[in-house]
C-alpha cells in the first residue's frame, strides 16, 4: 500500500486522510473471563471441523521509504523467543530501479533463515515500460513480456543472494494507483493469461486495496488466468466484515492460497501502544481469519509508531495482539471451528496442530468475563496461557489443568489471552 510521506508513510495528507476514513472495520466473536454468570455460554471447540490452513503472520520492510530493520530488530520480528513477535511472513518491494534490489537482501535473508516466507510486491514497473493515460500511469501493452521478465529477474536475484522468494505480486493496489501504476481487471487477466506463466515463483494477484471483488472475480472466472495464479492476495483498508467472505473463491479457488497481504488497523495516526484501542487489532485478525478465511495476516511497516514494533525496536501493544496469534499459531496449523462470539465484545478463534489446540480470546468489555470451554473428544491436559492487557504484555499467566476436555476461564477486562492446550 503506502508510498512516501516523509519517505515513510503516505504520499501526502490526502491519502492519509482517506485511508484513515476507510479504516473503520468491524468486530468479531471471542471468549471472556470473569465471575461466572447465570447465563454462561459454553465455548465449544471442534478439532475435527477444519476450516483453513494458516500460513503465517508478518509485515512489510521497505528500505527506500524508511530505514532497514537493524540486525537486532530482525531477531525481534522473526524470532520466537521471549520479547519477540514470532512473525513468519516478510513482504518486501520489487523496486523499479534494480540498483535498489540489494537493499532488501539482508532482512529478507535473515527472515528466511528464521523460517519466514518472503513475498514481494511492485509499486511500478521500470519507467521505460510505462506510459501516461487519462487514469494515470500504466504498463505499456507492448511491455507485458518485458515486465514478466523483470519480475522473474527479481526472483532470480533474490535466490542468488540467499533468499527463497515464496511469491511475487503482479501489482500493489492496482485499484488505488494515485501514486503508482494502475491496472484494470481486464489488463490483469491479460497479463496473467499471456505472460505470468514464465515467472519462476508463485504469482500473487490482484492485491486490491480494499478487497474489491471486481478485481479478483475476473481472474477466478477465467481458467487460463487462474492457472497462472497461485495466491489471491488482498488488502483490507476499510473493508467491512460483511465483505470478508468470498463465496466465488471457495467455489473456484481450489488449490489456490488466500492471503491478506497488507493492512494497518484501525489507523496510522495513533500510537500502537494506545489502550484499549490496540485490542482492535486482535479483533480484526479474528474477523479476517474467521469471516474472510484468510491464511495469512500481513501488516504494513513492521517498525513504525503505529506498527507491531516501535521505533525503539520493542514490541508495541498492537504488536502484542498480533503475537498472541503469530507466536503460537505457526505455519501449517489449521483453524478449527469454535464458538466465535459467545457474548458481546468477546471474540474466540481456535487452531490445532496434531493434538495441540491453541485458542485466542479477545475481551473488549470493560469488566472481566467468564466462559466454560469444551474441546470435543479431548481428554486431560495442561493449559498454558499468556495475557496482554493495559499493564501486561505477552505475560505468562495462570496455567492450569483441563479435565475431560473441559475447563472454565476468565478473561480480564480489555485483554487478549492465548490458551495452549497440550
Amino acid at each position: 500500500m503506502t508510498p512516501r510521506r516523509d519517505q515513510s508513510e503516505f504520499a501526502g495528507s490526502r491519502l492519509l486522510r482517506r485511508r484513515t476514513l476507510l479504516a473503520a472495520g468491524t468486530a468479531l466473536p471471542m471468549l471472556s473471563a470473569g465471575t461466572p454468570a447465570a447465563a454462561e455460554t459454553t465455548v465449544v471447540v471442534e478439532p475435527s471441523v477444519v476450516q483453513q490452513t494458516i500460513l503465517g503472520f508478518g509485515g512489510m520492510n521497505h528500505t527506500v521509504w524508511i530505514n532497514d530493520l537493524t540486525a537486532a530488530q530482525r531477531e525481534t520480528a522473526f524470532g520466537n523467543g521471549a520479547g519477540q513477535l514470532g512473525f513468519t511472513v516478510l513482504r518486501i518491494p520489487v523496486h523499479e530501479d534494480r540498483a535498489n534490489w540489494s537493499r532488501e537482501v539482508a532482512t529478507a535473508r535473515r527472515a528466511n533463515e528464521l523460517g519466514a516466507k518472503v513475498i514481494a510486491s511492485p509499486w511500478n514497473p521500470p519507467a521505460s515500460m510505462t506510459e501516461t493515460f487519462s487514469g494515470g500511469k500504466r504498463l505499456r501493452y507492448d511491455a507485458y513480456g518485458a515486465y514478466a521478465r523483470h519480475l522473474n529477474d527479481f526472483a532470480t536475484f533474490m535466490r542468488d543472494n540467499g533468499v527463497n522468494l515464496y511469491g511475487i505480486s503482479v501489482q500493489n493496489e492496482p485499484d488505488y494507483a494515485h501514486d503508482w501504476t494502475a491496472w484494470t481487471p481486464s489488463e490483469i487477466v491479460r497479463f496473467l493469461r499471456e505472460n505470468a506463466g514464465v515467472i519462476s515463483t508463485r504469482v500473487i494477484a490482484p492485491e486490491s486495496f480494499q478487497y474489491r471483488k471486481n478485481l479478483s472475480d475476473p481472474i477466478l472466472n477465467d481458467a487460463a488466468a487462474l492457472a497462472n495464479v497461485d495466491i489471491v492476495g488482498a488488502h483490507l483498508y476499510g473493508t467491512q466484515s460483511a465483505d470478508f467472505p468470498y463465496p466465488l473463491f471457495r467455489e473456484k479457488g481450489g488449490g489456490k492460497e488466500l492471503w491478506m497481504t497488507e493492512v494497518y488497523h484501525p489507523n496510522s495516526s495513533d500510537s500502537a501502544d494506545l489502550w484499549p484501542q490496540a485490542l482492535d487489532v486482535g479483533e480484526h485478525i479474528h474477523r479476517a481469519l474467521v469471516y474472510g478465511r484468510f491464511q495469512t495476516y500481513v501488516w504494513w511497516y513492521i517498525r513504525r509508531s503505529y506498527g507491531p514494533m516501535r521505533e525503539d525496536g520493542q514490541i508495541s501493544k498492537r504488536g502484542a495482539n498480533m503475537a498472541h496469534y503469530s507466536k503460537w499459531v505457526r505455519p501449517g496449523y489449521s483453524r478449527i471451528t469454535a464458538t466465535a462470539n459467545p457474548q458481546s465484545n468477546v471474540y474466540i478463534t481456535a487452531f490445532k496442530s496434531g493434538s495441540r489446540i491453541v485458542i485466542v480470546a479477545v475481551n473488549k468489555n470493560s469488566s472481566e468475563v467468564y466462559h466454560p470451554f469444551t474441546i470435543v473428544d479431548a481428554g486431560s491436559a495442561t493449559v498454558s496461557t499468556w495475557l496482554t492487557n493495559e499493564t501486561r504484555t505477552l505475560a505468562h499467566y495462570n496455567d492450569f489443568t483441563m479435565s475431560n476436555g473441559s475447563f472454565g476461564a476468565q478473561l480480564p477486562a480489555r485483554s487478549i489471552r492465548t490458551f495452549v492446550v497440550g
